[in-house]
């Protein structure tokens, strides 16, 4: 190369150069008069590809391997407040739809588990099915949690406006013939990501199904006896034979639940309004994360602990996690759902009609909290804003949630 034109290659490299410095500070002019944008990027979360919404305050990542919403965090210098609640494992993860077994081995474990414990994130879909599969599902591959988080999800299509910017992404299901699309909208003003998520049966007859949220949290945001959960929960039935708890109301679930313990349980949420709620933070951090759903399709959460226990591959007895299960069923299976078929005259599981698409939306926010705070006692929604009354004070705190759901 000679130098004249290694010379006009280095010219028009400053001149690009430049070019992208003036742009970034008008960029940056432009967000100080005019407010700060929502924007969607492709980055890496714990090594994995990330479809990314973020609007200078609040970040959402999203993995298409799974669908799994691996991060809700603040954007802050204060590593206490940009705390990320959701759960990444202390081991590396890969994308489901790649896991291998003649090349992975155990590396995952040997059991219905092992697909969703090769990508398992945060906050994922549990769809058809929540939690076991048959042993004979399982020889054509199908584990634990349904068919959703073990696909590709693929994008179809980011809409960025100066309001805020929407990702809608979906997944095929072929073993079990759905189709399931999400959409998550980042306004660019608030702390507030709203999600409108679909199932489509493409079968040509009615069948059940369970359709639940496994919102996952983890350390350092978990931590025993200083993270605690809150929610419009009506009664509480434990999951553990050696305790006591047959039915509690109210008042005694706050006591008995609320801490994260190690110990499970099965939560009926108050259906009597429009939405039911939960949330979490942790005594020692100014971050608040909660969801609000619709409460006629999630009235049970299986509210389930890990507390280093599970020694089997890939938990090796580290494993120190706290899941929110939110939606129409009960833990342990469609089998099972349907034998149950109810509980407290509550269904356990949904029939799908032939060809019918069913929509739900939920949001998750994040609220910053004084430390000491002593939990939500209630939450609701009130001309644009979320407004959270907080547990003995009774004092009340609002963050803007300006779209109708």
């Amino acid at each position: 190369m000679s130098y004249e034109v290694a010379n006009r290659k280095e010219r028009s490299g400053q001149f690009v150069r430049s070019l992208n410095v003036r742009a970034f500070l008008l960029l940056g002019l432009a967000a100080a008069l005019f407010g700060q944008s929502a924007s969607f990027h492709e980055d890496k979360l714990h090594g994995r590809r990330a479809f990314v919404l973020e609007n200078g305050r609040m970040r959402l990542s999203t993995l298409p391997g799974g669908g799994f919403i691996g991060e809700v965090c603040f954007l802050s210098d204060d590593p206490k407040k940009s705390v990320n609640p959701m759960r990444v494992p202390h081991y590396q993860t890969i994308d489901p739809f790649t896991y291998d077994v003649a090349k992975d081995g155990d590396l995952y474990g040997t059991g219905i588990q092992r697909r969703l414990m090769s990508g398992y994130m945060g906050h994922f879909l549990c769809f058809p099915q929540f939690a076991a599969s048959s042993q004979a599902e399982f020889r054509q591959d199908y584990g634990q949690h349904g068919e959703a988080l073990a696909v590709e999800w693929k994008i179809e299509k980011v809409d960025s406006r100066n309001e805020g910017v929407t990702l809608r992404y979906a997944a095929d299901l072929t073993k079990t013939n759905y189709r399931v699309e999400r959409s998550i909208t980042l306004p660019a003003d608030e702390t507030v990501a709203y999600v409108e998520e679909s199932v489509e049966n493409l079968e040509p007859y009615d069948r059940p199904m369970q359709w639940t949220q496994h919102i996952t949290f983890g350390p350092p945001f978990l931590e025993l006896g200083k993270t605690f959960a809150d929610g419009s929960v009506a009664m509480v039935v434990s999951n553990e034979p050696e305790h006591t708890w047959p039915r509690m109301k109210d008042a005694e679930w706050r006591a008995a639940v609320r801490a994260f313990s190690g110990r499970s349980s099965t939560w009926l949420m108050d259906a009597s309004k429009s939405k039911v709620w939960v949330t979490m933070y942790h005594a020692e951090y100014p971050v608040l994360i909660g969801y609000i759903f619709e409460s006629k399709p999630n009235q049970w959460v299986f509210d389930w602990q890990e507390n280093q226990h599970a020694t089997e591959k890939p938990w090796d007895g580290k494993v120190v996690a706290r899941a929110i299960c939110i939606g129409d069923s009960v833990v342990g299976g469609l089998r099972n759902a349907v034998k149950t078929g109810s509980m407290f005259g509550v269904p356990t599981y949904s029939w799908i009609e032939a060809r019918e698409r069913r929509t739900q939306k939920y949001v998750i926010f994040l609220a910053e909290i004084p430390l000491g705070f002593k939990g939500v006692a209630a939450l609701g929604t009130d001309n644009g804003k979320i407004v959270i009354e907080e547990r003995e004070t009774g004092k009340k705190m609002a963050i803007k949630s300006g779209r109708t759901w």
